[in-house]
Order: structure tokens, then C-alpha cells, then sequence
């Protein structure tokens, strides 16, 4: 007899958990000490002493040079450059999972700052990553509100998914006379019966299966997320278990309007189907009618008379947070470090009146205007300290635009125009100067530095003037062809 086991526990998701900070930290201790399994924990920050007394499996020390161990001292900034530091290690700790979530007290220094950087190493390694995280109470003052804020913008560009609980919600759901580090365990179960919750789901057969594939489905790019878990029990214990779920009253969202819903019931093997269906019907009337419903339940025997129901719900936002760009072939990111990037433009727009450009003595017909444009992005090899493919005077800028065109215009009244341009930068020849658009004077002159940078005032193409001639040399040739002499 052959038995896989060990295999199949391995096929299982892999889940990391990341308190970052002190209040990250502090999360991640109660949750060890409540036994959460399935999960592996890493605690990270840049106080040595706080560090110590965590009970992480994994503790990261990060801007070890940068601090001295010393903490981020409340700035964000220091939190930031801390985790760029310490990069390396992060990423090596969460290396292999398959779903990171980040908490953190958001408003102090290295939570709020060095949280982003976290969650943006984790999507870079293709793992669904989701943030839970606290804001400051309101007696806590406006900086740290104002730094907590910050740090929730910058982190929404980074993660799959964001739950937001409010420290001031936890005065309206306890009793004037809870302590609080009692407070604070009560938003920390939050966070845990959700990494529960899933966990559960991921790994717990059950008789209607969820799997990994339908969390992340859900909570991919799912933006703003409600995460809550409701435990029912007497007569109508699933209907009482729905309602706990989708209130949630310490977070800062409810499933109303949500356009991906997960759902899981769990309880005895007494459970009926009638009452299932009341109690997944009352959470789908308030998402959005067309909503992805993802449901599935399990039998626990050791629940008893009580029944579990966990509800995942994203989708609030018309703009959910950016989707990971899709990652580039080896093959095409060795032709872009070769070759760099290249792309045009065309355009085509109706005038007026023609006009002999380029004095052949012919009348051109009315009606017709062509521009058009380049742009191009070198290969990664040149720099903008380097010369140009090994040509001295040349400078590379990093990247170049330019445009031209073709105006005809007779001696007749014409239709006003306007065309904004601003060149991004040179050809390469250094200290060229003037608008690169035949035919049409400009009220700025762009001036080029050394660098490839524009110098000067910039501003927008001017009208031709009727009776303007174009210069020409004696061959006939128009002035913004020739090159001018360096």
C-alpha cells in the first residue's frame, strides 16, 4: 500500500504572516499564542529590543545600518529606507509562499513605512499578498493620523487586497471598563479568525471544496476587501452566523455593493439545507446582483451545536488596486537590454490651403496635413553617463522623442491652429538648438545641456503667418534641414 500523505500535505498553500512594526509585531504574538495553525509567522522591524520579544518562527532585523537597531523614531521615511536596506532578506524570508499577508500599526515609523515596501517585494514574486492594518485612535493626534493615511495610500499600490480596521471603532464595541491590551486582542481576532478562516478553507476538505485558486480569484486585484467571520448557535444559528459575518462593526467596509463574494459554512453534520439557503441568500442580497459568488461548506463534528460562517468580500471600488503586470519573458528582456524599445506615431488632419514647401514651383492641393513622430527607449547597457555607442561628444539621454510636419498651405486665408510640443530630449549631437517642426516658428527656442536635459522656457507652436516665406539656402533647400554647425 502506497500512501502520499506527506505529498499531499505538501500540495497544501503556503500562508506567511508579516507584523511589521510594533504593532505588526504585537499582532503576530497573540496570534501564536492562540495556536494559529497552518501558517508561518515573521516578524520585522528595526528595534532590536522590541525584535526580542517576538515569538516568530522567522525575525528580521532590517536598516541594521541605518538605524542601529534604534527603531524608525515615528517617521515613515526612516521605516521606508530601512526595508530598501534590508530588501535581500525580506525577500529571501517570503520566498515560496503562495499568499502573504502584512499587518502593521499604520501612523508610527516602521510599520507605515516600511509596510509597502514589504507588500511590493511579495507581488514582485508573484505571491497574493493582503494587508490588514489599524489606523491611530483620534487622541493619537493628527500627524500620526496624517502618517497613517500616507502610508495607506502607498500601500494600496502594493497589495492585492486591503483590510482597514479604525482604532476608534473598538470604543463603540467594548465596555467602558476593558483594558486595552483587551482592546487590542479584540482587533487582533480579526485578523486572526480571517487568516484562520482562510487557512481552513485552503486546507480542510470539506463536502462543497474551496481551494486556493477561489480565495485568490476573489481577492486578486480586488482592491478594498471585508473580511468577517460570524459563529452562530440555537435555532437559527446560520441566519445569526451571516448576520455577525457581513457586520463586522470593527471594520472600516460591509459587503454592500461587492462584486466577488467568497463564502464558507461550517458546522455539525446537523446543518440543514433550508438553512443554508436562507443564510447564503441574506449575504447575497447585500452584494451586487451580478456578483462572483464563491460558496462552499464543511462538516467540523467538533463544533457541536455552533456554526461557523467566513465571508470574503472585494469588488467595492469602480477602480481596484493595479493588477501585477504580466511577467516578461527572458527572451524579451534580453532583446530590450540588446536593442531597447522603439515606437511611432502618425496622424492625418484636414486644413484649408496648400503651400509649395519646398519651392518646386507646383501649387500643392488644399486640404491635407501629415505629422507624425518617434520615440525610442535605449538598451539597458547605455547609460547616461556613458558616451553613445562609443562616440565621443555623445551623450545619451536615456530616451529621445522627436516629430515632424508637413503643412500645406497657399497665399489664402486659413483656419487658426495650434500644436503644444515639447521635445523630451535631443539626438545625441549635444548643444543643438530649436523646435523640430518644419515650417512652423515657435515662441520658444529649447536649449540642450550637456546631459540631454531641456533648458529654457518651453511653450507651444505658433500659427504660420500668410505671408511668411520659408528661408531657404540657394538650392532650395529649407533651413530646418540643414544641420547646424556645432
Amino acid at each position: 500500500m502506497i500512501e502520499f500523505k506527506n505529498e499531499e500535505q505538501n500540495t497544501f498553500a503556503s500562508i506567511k504572516v508579516v507584523g511589521c512594526g510594533g504593532g505588526g509585531n504585537n499582532a503576530v504574538n497573540r496570534m501564536v499564542d492562540a495556536g494559529l495553525r497552518g501558517v508561518d509567522f515573521i516578524s520585522v522591524n528595526t528595534d532590536r529590543q522590541a525584535l526580542a520579544q517576538s515569538n516568530a518562527q522567522v525575525k528580521i532585523q532590517i536598516g541594521e545600518k541605518l538605524t542601529k537597531g534604534l527603531g524608525a523614531g515615528a517617521v515613515p521615511e526612516v521605516g521606508r529606507r530601512a526595508a530598501e536596506e534590508s530588501r535581500e532578506e525580506i525577500a529571501q524570508a517570503l520566498k515560496g509562499a503562495d499568499l502573504v499577508f502584512i499587518t502593521a500599526g499604520m501612523g508610527g515609523g516602521t510599520g507605515t513605512g516600511a509596510a509597502p515596501v514589504i507588500a511590493e517585494i511579495a507581488r514582485d514574486l508573484g505571491t497574493l499578498t493582503i494587508a490588514v492594518v489599524t489606523k491611530p485612535f483620534n487622541f493619537e493626534g493628527k500627524q500620526r493620523m496624517k502618517n497613517a493615511e500616507g502610508g495607506i495610500a502607498e500601500l494600496k499600490q502594493h497589495v492585492d487586497t486591503l483590510v482597514i480596521i479604525p482604532n476608534d471603532r473598538l470604543l463603540q464595541v467594548v465596555n467602558k471598563g476593558t483594558t486595552m491590551l483587551e482592546a487590542f486582542r479584540i482587533a487582533d481576532d480579526v485578523l486572526r479568525q480571517g487568516i484562520q478562516g482562510i487557512s481552513d478553507l485552503i486546507a480542510v476538505p470539506a463536502m462543497i471544496n474551496l481551494d486556493f485558486a477561489d480565495v485568490k480569484t476573489v481577492m486578486e486585484s480586488g482592491g478594498m476587501a471585508h473580511m468577517g467571520i460570524g459563529v452562530g448557535s440555537g435555532e437559527n444559528k446560520l441566519v445569526e452566523a451571516a448576520k455577525n459575518a457581513i457586520a463586522s462593526p470593527l471594520l472600516e467596509t460591509n459587503i454592500d455593493g461587492a462584486r466577488a463574494v467568497l463564502i464558507n459554512i461550517t458546522g455539525g453534520a446537523d446543518i440543514s439545507i433550508v438553512d443554508v439557503n436562507e443564510a447564503a441568500n441574506l449575504i447575497m442580497e447585500a452584494a451586487d446582483p451580478d456578483a462572483n459568488i464563491i460558496f462552499g461548506a464543511g462538516i467540523d463534528e467538533t463544533m457541536g451545536d455552533d456554526v461557523r460562517i467566513t465571508v470574503i468580500a472585494t469588488g467595492f471600488e469602480k477602480t481596484p488596486f493595479p493588477s501585477k503586470e504580466p511577467a516578461k519573458k527572458p527572451r524579451e528582456i534580453e532583446h530590450e537590454r540588446l536593442y531597447g524599445s522603439f515606437g511611432t506615431n502618425f496622424s492625418k488632419t484636414e486644413t484649408t490651403a496648400g503651400r509649395d514647401l519646398f519651392n518646386t514651383g507646383a501649387q500643392p492641393p488644399v486640404g491635407n496635413s501629415f505629422s507624425g513622430g518617434f520615440s525610442a527607449e535605449p538598451p539597458a547597457f547605455m547609460s547616461s553617463t556613458r558616451p553613445s555607442m562609443g562616440v565621443p561628444g555623445m551623450v545619451n539621454t536615456g530616451s529621445f522623442q522627436t516629430g515632424f510636419s508637413y503643412q500645406q498651405q497657399p497665399q489664402q486665408t486659413t483656419r487658426s491652429f495650434q500644436a503644444v510640443g515639447s521635445p523630451a530630449g535631443n539626438t545625441g549631437m549635444g548643444g543643438e538648438t530649436g523646435a523640430f517642426a518644419p515650417g512652423q516658428p515657435s515662441n520658444y527656442q529649447p536649449v540642450f545641456n550637456s546631459n540631454g536635459q531641456v533648458t529654457g522656457q518651453t511653450g507651444s507652436f505658433q500659427p504660420i503667418p500668410q505671408n511668411q516665406a520659408m528661408a531657404t539656402d540657394d538650392h532650395g533647400v529649407p533651413g530646418f534641414l540643414r544641420r547646424k554647425k556645432n
